[in-house]
């Protein structure tokens, strides 16, 4: 059964008040602030108020709340904010809990400079100066406009990096992208990889159709010793920039 909750009610309201504060001191108590987008903090303050309201615990947003009584979901180890996997895992090894709200200030400055270069990459306001695509490299999930922006900052010579199309010969001679400089079909990857013969130290992009093979191709790379894979997240067929085609 659906629990609904009125978030125009008084009582949401003012218990959300009392989350927010409840929050502010998590971050004062543990040297977190909040993630700089906006959006995230208040939706999972909107969602520890209502499990508040609900169970009377701030049990974490993010995640089922098993049991049915106090009893069962004390037994059920449901996560209570601040979640002790957040504290000692996910904040120090990621910068950031697993619903996103508590970050560390590195990860959120870092971030928030991400946010800041897709936002260019979409509007296409300006081009990218050298450091942000030095940045946007770093990345290991890239969509369209960005791949699209660092092609055109690699032939100014602003970035270095290498493309690579991990689909099937078929596929790359009948549409690639243009400036891809390497096919290394998934179904022979290591073979093909070790033909390439890219360095581990360059940094490779790495692009199928849709994003779930170059996601697979992505991790080998990674578990091989490669420095900077980055993984165009939505595939060629989400690529609105200049293609070619043949052998």
């Amino acid at each position: 059964m659906i629990k609904k909750i009125d978030p125009n009610s008084e009582e949401f309201i003012y218990q959300l008040e009392k989350t927010v504060e409840f929050t502010k001191k998590v971050n004062k108590r543990f040297g977190f602030i909040f993630n700089p987008e906006n959006e995230i903090t208040e939706s999972v303050q909107q969602g520890l108020t209502r499990n508040k309201l609900i169970y009377g615990t701030y049990y974490c947003p993010c995640f089922m709340v098993q049991g049915e009584t106090k009893e069962e979901r004390k037994e059920a180890d449901n996560r209570i904010c601040p979640c002790k996997p957040a504290i000692e895992k996910e904040i120090p090894n990621e910068g950031r809990c697993h619903c996103g709200i508590f970050c560390t200030p590195e990860y959120a400055q870092k971030h928030e400079k991400e946010l800041e270069i897709e936002k260019i990459a979409h509007t296409h306001s300006r081009g990218l100066t050298k450091e942000e695509c030095e940045f946007l490299l770093q990345k290991e999930q890239l969509d369209h406009d960005e791949i699209e922006m660092l092609l055109e900052a690699r032939e100014i010579g602003y970035v270095d990096f290498v493309l690579v199309d991990v689909r099937e010969w078929m596929e790359w001679v009948s549409k690639r992208i243009k400036g891809t400089d390497y096919l290394v079909p998934t179904t022979s990857f290591y073979q093909s990889l070790e033909e390439a013969n890219i360095p581990k130290d360059k940094p490779v992009i790495l692009y199928c159709l849709t994003g779930s093979r170059s996601a697979y191709c992505q991790y080998i790379m990674q578990n091989m010793g490669h420095k900077k894979v980055s993984n165009f997240a939505h595939g060629i067929i989400a690529f609105g920039g200049e293609c070619e085609s043949g052998r």
